[in-house]
């Protein structure tokens, strides 16, 4: 199961691009140019680690994590922040220096998944050893992520998340629904195309309300783009609007849930303890 859900997709970035196998596809989602810049200060992770968490809201289980990598091959550092967390059924893996990839190895068994995270980190990096769960940050979790800014009302009050287009698009569809936007349904599609450098992808958001369907990607524009309502079923044809003049190689679906509407929130359906009462513990 590990394997086939890490052959699912591989969501790369659409600017600062960096290289895949067709069979390194693994979720990842990496959207900014920064993904080819130098690995940022672990400070700086940490914060990503922190924004990504309030990007997804309170109402989406997540946990900010500190990884001890003890391998020696190093294609991470020895400490790592990362957030995981659940959407679609699955478990993510998001860092601010390779994006999101899936995490789960038994989507069928999540709440098993979540009470140890280890073996699942392995499958990532075989040196990922330990970790522990940071306390949760209410007040920054819990506030809006997004703001008026002249006429664009989806504007960011900080600046775009690094390699981070799964979880903005997941952010996006979260404040559509929060400002009442009437959503009957909504997906994320991650495109790919072919370049000399080898494959690249992005994600991006599709969703549908009774107006039409709409193409949102919050990393390039604020605004959403209406498309053909016959294109709802057709990666491919959305896949080609979002990325226009690019060759698109291939198209798919990501497992996307529908956010709640805030009253559901507000009347705590949702489970907002992030975080464990007790006070972190290094796991192994």
């Amino acid at each position: 199961m590990k394997l086939l859900l890490r052959l699912l997709f591989c969501l790369l970035p659409s600017a600062g691009l960096v290289a895949a196998t067709p069979s390194a596809f693994a979720l990842r989602a990496s959207a900014r140019p920064e993904a080819a810049a130098p690995r940022p200060a672990g400070s700086v992770s940490l914060e990503n680690a922190w924004r990504a968490q309030a990007l997804l809201g309170a109402e989406v289980w997540s946990r900010v994590i500190r990884v001890e990598n003890t391998g020696r091959r190093r294609a991470y550092p020895e400490t790592v922040y990362a957030l995981v967390f659940e959407e679609g059924g699955v478990l993510w893996f998001y860092t601010d220096t390779d994006g999101t990839q899936s995490l789960s190895a038994n989507p069928g068994r999540l709440a098993e998944e979540k009470s140890d995270f280890v073996p699942l980190l392995r499958g990532i990096e075989p040196g990922f050893a330990a970790y522990e769960v940071l306390p949760l940050d209410v007040a920054r979790v819990s506030r809006p992520v997004f703001g008026t800014h002249g006429s664009d009302p989806c504007h960011f009050l900080d600046s775009a998340l690094p390699n981070g287009c799964i979880i903005e698009c997941l952010g996006a569809l979260r404040e559509q629904v929060r400002r009442g936007e009437p959503i009957e349904r909504a997906r994320l599609l991650s495109c790919y195309f072919d370049t000399p450098a080898g494959r690249r992808g992005h994600t991006v958001l599709t969703y549908e309300t009774r107006r039409g369907l709409f193409l949102l990607d919050p990393g390039r524009s604020p605004a959403p783009r209406s498309v053909p309502r016959v294109w709802a079923d057709d990666p491919m044809a959305l896949a080609r609007a979002a990325l226009q003049g690019a060759d698109v190689a291939r198209a798919r679906w990501v497992p996307t849930a529908l956010p709640a509407r805030p009253a559901l929130v507000a009347a705590g359906e949702f489970d907002r303890d992030l975080v464990p009462a007790a006070a972190p513990r290094l796991m192994r």
